[in-house]
């Protein structure tokens, strides 16, 4: 039996979702690296009893790698539905995760499934495909670090309902890192006041700040015995920076906090 995956709510997005899902609207989620957002879908799928389909996309992903493709297999040649299609047909919620950052005709490509047509083209096969009654459309991105020629185009946003995620005020936090890592709590408080301080010094310029996922990976590799200290340098101050003078203040500040 597969696990219910953890997520705390934390206003009224699963009640958001879930009427989105009845009502065949698709909804884009907008918020920082590492707030939640795909530990939600992945939630509301187990809550809706949906098969969840996610692409990571990036700056290569095409419109064919989504719908499908031709195939030589052994003397024939035979078409392979794509992820999307493969949603579209079985009634799955298919995650887009940072769809800002594929290319344009992948965008081209799913407006047939945004509005009341709910319908997918592929060209290849000169085949209309209607959107299965359990299919739904859900897609992440990252406002903050998104600019200029990653940013989603208003008539692509205005076919999505949208709701927005950023880092839990600390209970809450402290609450998640004792529930997925099993840490002590006195040591999740600790670590979620090292990220609430980080976030704060905007005078760092870092590109992105402390997400609750690297907290969460720093209370793992404490609960399982690696030093607060070093468990802190590699999974916060690190992934944040290459700048020697910043990792060296994010260091010296996070040692005498933990």
């Amino acid at each position: 039996m597969t696990a219910i995956p953890y997520y705390h709510r934390i206003h009224k997005e699963t009640d958001v979702f879930e009427h989105a899902f009845r009502n065949k609207i698709p909804c884009l989620l907008k918020g920082p690296t590492g707030s939640g957002k795909s530990r939600f879908v992945e939630f509301m799928a187990h809550q809706l009893g949906k098969k969840l389909i996610t692409i990571s996309c990036h700056e290569e992903t095409s419109s064919t790698d989504l719908i499908g493709r031709f195939i030589i297999k052994g003397a024939e040649t035979v078409w392979i539905d794509g992820p999307l299609t493969t949603a579209v047909r079985e009634g799955a919620i298919l995650y887009m995760d940072e769809v800002a950052e594929a290319r344009p005709d992948v965008l081209v490509a799913i407006h047939s499934l945004t509005d009341h047509r709910r319908e997918l083209f592929i060209d290849k096969l000169g085949e209309t495909v209607s959107a299965h009654e359990d299919f739904m459309l859900a897609a992440s991105f990252n406002p903050g670090y998104q600019r200029g020629f990653k940013e989603l185009k208003p008539s692509t946003r205005q076919r999505f309902i949208a709701l927005s995620f950023g880092y839990p005020e600390p209970k809450i936090e402290t609450e998640i890192l004792i529930k997925e890592t099993g840490a002590d709590p006195d040591v999740a408080r600790k670590l979620v006041a090292i990220g609430n301080k980080i976030r704060n010094l905007t005078e760092l310029g870092l590109a992105e700040t402390v997400s609750t996922r690297l907290l969460v990976d720093a209370a793992k590799l404490i609960h399982s015995g690696l030093p607060r200290r070093l468990s802190v340098h590699v999974a916060v101050v690190e992934p944040l920076t290459d700048a020697p003078t910043t990792i060296e203040a994010l260091r010296d500040l996070a040692d005498l906090m933990i």
